[in-house]
């Protein structure tokens, strides 16, 4: 019984690991600018906050009043010039204003060419973290062949165990393209 439980180990590690790529994809999705506006573009962004690179989300509520406009309200206005500045030297080539009290930033419209190279670059990411699941599948084999040979646990055993390790593949390698697809769509959007 106590294979059986090495095995079932290896097998609930490789989906927690598989399961956390399949989350790190999603989040990095959220940061790629389309033409609507999202928390996710900014809340990530970090800001020198006396001394400390503390993302924005922690300093202030971000809201979406309307579906091109993003509104940043910090809980001390003083950090109002710190966020502006963050959001600026940002990746994300949009320019904020503010009122003293709020921070608005209006996201642009994506051309289509702008549009194609964000599909193009959401593609390579899908990739990598597909890459990233088999990596995991292969690293999983292996440990349950090894344990396979250092408990002599029969051949059939780790058969099964091989194949509820390809199935699980399967399903994180479906799920990061469900949400590509999803996320193509939303660029492509005008």
């Amino acid at each position: 019984m106590s294979e059986d439980k090495s095995l079932n180990d290896i097998l609930e590690d490789a989906k927690k690991r598989m399961s956390k790529s399949v989350s790190v994809f999603e989040a990095e999705l959220g940061k790629v600018r389309t033409g609507r506006a999202s928390t996710s573009l900014v809340e990530h962004i970090k800001v020198d906050y006396y001394g400390t690179q503390t993302p924005i989300n922690q300093l202030a509520t971000i809201s979406v009043p309307e579906s091109r406009t993003i509104v940043i309200q910090p809980w001390d206005t003083g950090a109002i010039a710190k966020i502006e500045k963050a959001i600026r030297q940002s990746d994300l080539s949009i320019n904020p204003s503010n009122d003293g009290k709020v921070i608005r930033i209006v996201v642009p419209v994506l051309t289509e060419e702008r549009r194609k190279e964000l599909v193009k670059f959401v593609g390579k990411l899908a990739e990598e973290y597909r890459v990233a699941v088999r990596q995991i599948r292969k690293e999983t084999n292996n440990l349950a062949k090894e344990v396979e040979k250092e408990k002599k646990i029969p051949e059939d055993q780790v058969k099964r165990t091989l194949s509820k390790i390809q199935e699980v593949t399967d399903s994180f390698i479906k799920d990061i393209n469900v949400t590509l697809e999803r996320k193509e769509k939303e660029i492509m959007e005008f």
